[in-house]
């Protein structure tokens, strides 16, 4: 059963294309009620839907950052224990693009997660991208 119309626009087609995921992001940035239901997709026990809700989320976060922002609490608990490498690389990206909407808190975990990710996941995406966003922190840390 789709948890939202979102679910239903990210679902289906070949698992490398986009679908309609630059549509549902258009939705998102002309309504930001509306990153709920994206965001919610998280949960979706389709996993091309979930790749694309990842996609979604990081073009919005290029898009509008602070949208995002009120969502960190959530992408640092809930969606960091989903096991999937495209969750996995996509929170790279993301916690780099909101580390300056991010409490010193929210960092620490943050870089964790990465942490855990780099040591435990064999992806070669989330490795590298999750390598570059730790290098990022490193360089930029505040104490």
């Amino acid at each position: 059963m789709a948890i939202n119309s979102f679910e239903t626009q990210l679902s289906g087609g070949h698992h490398n294309s986009l679908g309609n995921t630059v549509a549902v992001v258009d939705e998102v940035l002309k309504d930001k009620k509306k990153l709920k239901d994206l965001y919610n997709c998280y949960q979706s026990e389709d996993e091309v839907v979930r790749l694309r809700v990842s996609s979604a989320m990081k073009r919005v976060c290029i898009a509008k950052p602070e949208l995002l922002a009120g969502y960190l609490d959530g992408l640092l608990s809930d969606i960091s224990q989903i096991d999937q490498a495209s969750t996995k690389w996509t929170l790279a990206i993301l916690f780099r693009l909101l580390d300056t909407l991010m409490s010193d808190v929210q960092r620490k975990k943050a870089i964790q997660i990465m942490k855990t990710n780099l040591l435990r996941d064999k992806d070669w995406i989330v490795q590298n991208t999750t390598a570059e966003s730790l290098e990022y922190f490193a360089r930029n840390d505040k104490n």
